[in-house]
C-alpha cells in the first residue's frame, strides 16, 4: 500500500517538475495524472500496487471537496456576483466535455470493431 501510495505521489511530483520546466498552462497534478496514464496505457494493466491504494482513495474522495465547500462560503459574496459567468462557464464545459467525451468513445469503439473484424480473418 505504501509503494503504491509512494508512485502516486512520485507521478504527482514529476508532474509538478514538469510543468514548472515546460512553463505549461496545465496544474502538476494533471501532468502527473497524464503520465501516470501513459504509464499504465504502456503495461496494459493496473498492477495490484497500484490499484489498492487508487481504489482506497477513491473510496473516500468526497472528503476531497471539504476544501472546496469551504472555498465556496469564503467567496459567497464574489459568487453572487459573478454567479451568471460562472452559471455559463458550467453548462459550456459541461456540454464540450460530454461531446468530447462522446467523440473518443465513438471512435475508440469503432477503432476496437475494426481490430477485432480483422482478427478474425486471420
Amino acid at each position: 500500500m505504501l509503494m503504491g501510495l509512494l508512485i502516486l505521489l512520485v507521478c504527482q511530483l514529476l508532474g509538478e517538475w514538469l510543468v514548472l520546466a515546460l512553463a505549461l498552462p496545465v496544474p502538476g497534478p494533471v501532468m502527473g495524472m497524464v503520465l501516470m496514464l501513459v504509464a499504465l496505457i504502456v503495461m496494459r494493466r493496473v498492477p495490484d500496487m497500484i490499484r489498492t491504494p487508487s481504489e482506497g482513495l477513491l473510496r473516500h474522495l468526497a472528503l476531497l471537496f471539504v476544501p472546496a465547500g469551504v472555498g465556496l462560503t469564503v467567496h459567497a459574496e464574489l459568487i453572487a456576483k459573478e454567479w451568471l459567468v460562472i452559471l455559463v462557464a458550467l453548462v459550456l464545459s459541461t456540454v464540450v466535455t460530454i461531446i468530447v467525451t462522446a467523440l473518443v468513445l465513438k471512435r475508440l469503439t469503432r477503432n476496437l470493431n475494426l481490430e477485432a473484424g480483422e482478427g478474425e480473418h486471420e
